[in-house]
């Protein structure tokens, strides 16, 4: 612990990822006395990571990286028709790719650290659990403990990768956990589900499977799934549609046999290298005591908006932001947002609330898909089917609804017809 032992703060944060550094900083920028405890658990694998949380070290920023070197590879073959003279074996090299991902991923980790030291921030690596509802219990790696009272406390902790109970999944499948720190290539991989980590592997050369149990990008268009599936076929991704994993052993010569079933009820077997677990989160609540104080939560997320605060939960000066939140949106940006607006809600004289609404998000698979707002199937629960794409509803005054795109930078463009969507909401003109 770095600064004053003193353990009485005006905020506590448990959880060192985007949004409660985000939370952390601004509520110091304040002039309050703030503490953030971050401690990773290891993966089934022994795989762990620095300050910074999910999106740092698992997620956002090594899967774009990667999905970057990944076209970069396509970018090499068109370059011969654009007059480049690329010779026709070009290598690539698993190793040197995430020792360079790994190197910058270090450097952030770093950063946030120097960060909350110049803010008077004091970090603790250490696991924290409720005591009550205003004393926190932090563990460190050493068993040591220490107690720390608050009179507010955000939860901030993310969620980790829900493994299966599948024979053979815990203690042979890695996850996206661990594929970004992995230091061997992952050769033919068999990813359940997974696009976006499918759509990276294949473009870097790798035999890679999608096994997909019942459909594609769930809480997404369809329609545009569907093509960003087409897409991703074309360019050498196999897929087992209706596929369901039965069991998986590791063979005398070190490689994984699946067993699967598929729509026929008929059972099949192949080996693999590597197998990616991609079977949804779980949100990181379950040893945090927070039932035990009257913190009400909903298949692991923290309820909110009690008392007409989007992130206050059941216990009122207990609070939630980022992937945790029950009803929130698991995007990086919207919890750095959200936790700067409940700083200022707690110690300043702002009081807007975060708004879920109409916020624009894109998935990184080779053909990206940027969207916001509604998606078909959604518009059609909500108003019937009265409503015309782009999706817009068909009665006055004709407010739109939803846009969907894919293409090359999906992600940059999506974000130009958001702050339209969301400032405007406008009719649709003839």
């Amino acid at each position: 612990m770095t600064g004053s032992s003193s353990s009485k703060f005006d905020l506590v944060v448990i959880g060192g990822g985007s949004g409660g550094l985000a939370c952390s900083k601004e509520a110091a920028d304040l002039g309050r006395r703030v503490a953030v405890l971050d401690f990773v658990k290891p993966s089934a694998h022994g795989t762990k990571w620095g300050l910074g949380g999910t999106c740092v070290n698992v997620g956002c920023i090594p899967k774009k990286l990667m999905h970057q070197a990944a076209g970069l590879g396509h970018a090499l073959v068109d370059a011969r028709s654009f007059g480049w003279e690329v010779p026709e074996a070009v290598g690539f090299s698993w190793k040197r790719l995430t020792a360079g991902v790994q190197d910058y991923i270090k450097s952030l980790n770093w950063g946030y650290r120097v960060q909350l030291k110049d803010k008077k921030v004091e970090y603790l690596n250490a696991y924290g659990t409720l005591v009550d509802k205003h004393t926190v219990k932090a563990v460190n790696a050493k068993g040591k403990e220490q107690i720390l009272t608050a009179d507010n406390i955000v939860i901030a902790v993310g969620g980790r990768p829900h493994i299966p109970e599948i024979p053979g999944a815990l203690e042979h499948a890695i996850t996206s956990d661990d594929i970004f720190w992995k230091s061997e290539p992952p050769g033919k991989t068999n990813s359940d589900i997974a696009l976006e980590t499918a759509g990276i592997l294949t473009g870097l050369g790798f035999d890679t499977t999608v096994m997909v149990r019942s459909i594609c990008l769930r809480n997404f268009d369809q329609q545009m799934s569907r093509l960003v599936t087409d897409h991703m076929k074309r360019e050498g991704t196999r897929f087992l549609w209706k596929s369901n994993p039965l069991k998986i052993e590791k063979r005398s010569n070190g490689r994984l046999l699946v067993t699967y079933s598929d729509i026929e009820g008929s059972n099949h077997q192949e080996e693999f290298d590597t197998v990616i677990m991609a079977t949804g989160r779980r949100a990181s609540t379950k040893s945090l005591e927070l039932e035990s104080v009257g913190v009400e939560l909903l298949s692991g997320k923290v309820i909110g908006g009690f008392e007409n605060d989007n992130e206050k939960s059941s216990v009122p000066n207990i609070y939630a932001i980022g992937d945790v939140l029950h009803g929130g949106l698991e995007l990086t940006p919207v919890a750095i947002k959200a936790g700067k607006l409940l700083a200022h809600r707690l110690f300043g004289e702002e009081k807007r609330q975060m708004d879920y609404s109409k916020v624009p998000t894109t998935v990184f698979t080779p053909l990206e898909y940027g969207c916001v707002g509604l998606s078909e199937q959604d518009a059609l629960l909500k108003y019937g089917e009265d409503f015309l794409e782009v999706i817009c509803h068909r009665h006055k005054p004709q407010q739109v609804l939803g846009i969907h795109l894919t293409g090359p930078n999906a992600g940059e463009i999506i974000q130009g017809f958001a702050v339209a969507l969301r400032s405007v909401c406008s009719p649709v003109s003839g």
